[in-house]
């Protein structure tokens, strides 16, 4: 019970340090827009964005099944983390919120004349969104092992939480900082047991699999 309960506070630290990406990235490409199309490039980025998400979490979770792939999420997860690092030192969450509010702001931005359209600023979003995506449904996918409930709760929670309070959580991140360097650390922990589990698994580690070791069940649901 108690190892359930520790897996959907993971799950609900990760979903919040990583909704700032896509944050970003939708409030400056709105903002960028005149200001009668942004409400519908938010709108509709953070429907690219759940799409995304819904796409590779059925992906994921085929894929980490695949002996030699969890070894190679692993490294992918480390990569992740490697990039929410840079992103709190260099202030991301700060940045994310006032793009948001930039673009929720009509007479903020840009304000002249329509100089790019809706179909070009939702092609920049879903281009930034394919790498975040990715990086929220690993960090799930991971924490979850197989577990289908833990998967969709997960899924759900993001985007949820992407589409009715990442101004707020921008806000939260932005004033207690602490979150996301307690995020990072699970993150790194979660990545550190996948990779663990990636080598030494009998069935779908890379250990085993080239003949390094003889291997051993790892974790899992």
């Amino acid at each position: 019970m108690m190892d359930t309960v520790l897996d959907f506070s993971k799950i609900l630290i990760a979903d919040l340090i990583l909704s700032g990406d896509n944050a970003l990235v939708i409030g400056m490409a709105a903002a960028g827009l005149s200001p009668g199309l942004r409400k519908r490039a938010i709108l509709y980025g953070m429907i690219i964005a759940a799409l995304l998400r819904i796409l590779f979490a059925v992906m994921a979770t085929e894929l980490l099944d695949v002996p030699g792939l969890l070894f190679v999420g692993s490294l992918l997860l480390f990569w992740v983390c490697w990039r929410l690092y840079r992103e709190i030192r260099e202030q991301a969450d700060a940045r994310a919120q006032e793009a948001m509010a930039t673009a929720q702001d009509p007479t903020a931005g840009y304000t002249g004349p329509a100089r790019r359209t809706l179909l070009s600023a939702l092609v920049s979003i879903t281009l930034a969104d394919v790498s975040m995506s990715l990086d929220n449904v690993l960090a799930v996918a991971a924490i979850a092992q197989g577990d289908a409930t833990m998967l969709i709760f997960g899924l759900g929670l993001a985007i949820l939480l992407m589409a009715c309070a990442a101004t707020l959580i921008m806000k939260l991140l932005t004033r207690y900082p602490v979150i996301s360097w307690l995020g990072l650390a699970v993150l790194l922990y979660v990545a550190a047991e996948m990779l663990m589990r990636g080598f030494f698994d009998t069935d779908l580690g890379v250990g085993p699999m080239l003949g390094l070791v003889d291997g051993w069940a790892v974790g899992g649901h």
